[in-house]
C-alpha cells in the first residue's frame, strides 16, 4: 500500500528534487551494465572526431536517473506504470568536474477514478533542460 493519500495531492505540487553527479567512472560502469560501449561515452577524442563537444552521458542513464525522483516519492518502483521522455540536449560529462543532473518532479494530473497520478519531471544540466515531456504515471 502506498504511503500517499490521493485526496491530499494537488496538481502543481512538488514531489521533490534530487541531484546526481555523473562522472566518467559512472559512464564506464553504466556501459558495462548496459552493454553500450560506444566510445563517445568515455573518450574525448572519439566524441570530438564525430562532431560532439565532448563525452556524453548515455541517454538511457539520464532517463533512468530522472525517474528516480518519482521512485523515491512513491516508494515502490513497481507503482510506476508508464514512463516516457524526449531527449532534447546531451549531458556533457567533464573528465574532472563530471556533470550534475538536477531532477525535480511535480504533480501534473490526478485521476481519482483510476487512482493514478501523472508526474511531470524536469531534468537539467548546467541550467538547461535535457529531457522534454518527461512524464511518469504512477498507481497510488
Amino acid at each position: 500500500m502506498s504511503h500517499i493519500n490521493l485526496a491530499s495531492l494537488e496538481v502543481g505540487q512538488s514531489i521533490g528534487t534530487v541531484e546526481f553527479l555523473l562522472t566518467r567512472d559512472s559512464l564506464v560502469r553504466y556501459a558495462g551494465a548496459s552493454g553500450d560501449f560506444n566510445p563517445i561515452h568515455y573518450r574525448d577524442d572519439v566524441a570530438l572526431s564525430v562532431g560532439l563537444p565532448g563525452v556524453l552521458a548515455h541517454g538511457m542513464l539520464t532517463m533512468g536517473a530522472a525517474v528516480q525522483v518519482v521512485v523515491d516519492w512513491i516508494g515502490d518502483p513497481g507503482r510506476v506504470i508508464d514512463y516516457g521522455v524526449r531527449f532534447t540536449k546531451p549531458v556533457l560529462v567533464d573528465a574532472v568536474e563530471g556533470a550534475v543532473l538536477v531532477v525535480s518532479g511535480k504533480i501534473g494530473e490526478i485521476d481519482a477514478e483510476t487512482s493514478t497520478v501523472r508526474v511531470d519531471i524536469t531534468a537539467t544540466f548546467a541550467e538547461t533542460a535535457v529531457l522534454g515531456k518527461a512524464q511518469a504515471r504512477v498507481r497510488i
